[in-house]
């Protein structure tokens, strides 16, 4: 279980198969520090295994099925990517509770400036818009956001700065994928 509340922008250093298994290696420094195999650190919002721990570099393996349901399989070498370690209880929770399993890839359409904050107009298939709701949360790769309006298939989110420095919305725009976990209470009253 993670908050949303992204820690560190890591580096994807190296991207391998392992027969139908992705080894991703991605450079890190606050989650490194503690980290031990077999934690589980949310990147881009996708709940991954450490397997193996270097002196700069965590590896983590993927199924087809996960770099099929979430950005991760269209990852580069040197792109940079969100981490979270997950939550420790007794902690602070400053997001919302997000579990790592993505609901969907949804595609940015616009990125549009508001006042000093950027707005990003987020489109999803249209059986996912029953989960957003105007002022609840969601996940967009890993970041906790506000839904701040919905439209036909399609919803904003707006960033302030500080969230636009560190993390990667500040390198996406207009055609860039992004993770997307729908906030579990909104997933749980749609199913009453």
């Amino acid at each position: 279980m993670f908050s949303g509340i992204v820690e560190e922008l890591g580096e994807v250093k190296n991207i391998s198969q392992r027969g139908n298994i992705a080894r991703i290696t991605i450079k890190a420094c606050k989650v490194l520090d503690d980290a031990r195999i077999g934690d589980s650190i949310a990147v881009n919002g996708a709940c991954l295994t450490v397997v193996e721990k270097g002196a700069e570099n965590l590896v983590f393996e993927a199924m087809p099925e996960t770099l099929n349901a979430t950005d991760l399989g269209c990852l580069r070498t040197c792109e940079k990517v969100n981490l979270e370690r997950s939550l420790m209880i007794g902690e602070r929770l400053s997001g919302h509770f997000v579990t790592g399993h993505v609901d969907c890839i949804g595609l940015i359409r616009k990125k549009t400036r508001v006042s000093n904050n950027l707005g990003f107009e987020i489109a999803v298939k249209p059986e996912f818009m029953k989960f957003i709701l105007p002022k609840g949360s969601v996940s967009v790769d890993g970041i906790s956001l506000t839904i701040m309006k919905r439209q036909s298939n399609t919803f904003w989110v707006y960033i302030i700065p500080h969230t636009l420095k560190n993390t990667t919305l500040g390198f996406k725009g207009p055609s860039d994928k992004v993770n997307i976990e729908f906030d579990i209470l909104a997933k749980k009253a749609a199913a009453i």
